[in-house]
């Protein structure tokens, strides 16, 4: 009876740690999600205000907010990656180190281009 109290205590602690890494995932996407609008901020802003006069106005505002979107991804990376080196997913397929990296240097890739594209393309 007592060997059964504690089985059933170890696959309540596994079962809550593996819901605490489900739930940092949750909270990474949250981050991502984050950074994904203040990007989607900055490209509004520009199409918004392209007839402002200065025309580096409206591109200076937008790469703000794509400088702020890389600093929330750099963030969100920073932390995943410190809070996966802690936890011990059981019966659940954690989203690893490496995965969380390349994603977020994919979205700063990108973002870095689309401010390239605004100052280089983007008709004055």
């Amino acid at each position: 009876m007592a060997e059964n109290k504690e089985t059933l205590a170890e696959d309540r602690t596994d079962l809550a740690e593996d819901r605490t890494v489900l739930a940092h995932e949750r909270s990474y996407a949250g981050w991502v999600r984050t950074g994904m609008a203040a990007v989607g901020i900055g490209l509004g802003l520009n199409a918004l205000f392209r007839s402002l006069e200065p025309a580096w106005v409206a591109k200076g505002i937008a790469t703000g907010f794509f400088v702020i979107a890389i600093l929330i991804f750099f963030s969100a990376q920073r932390r995943a990656c410190r809070i996966v080196g802690r936890l011990q997913p059981h019966t659940v397929s954690e989203l690893g180190p490496v995965r969380i990296r390349i994603m977020t240097w994919s979205l700063v890739t990108v973002t870095v281009v689309l401010a390239g594209a605004i100052w280089l393309l983007v008709p004055a």
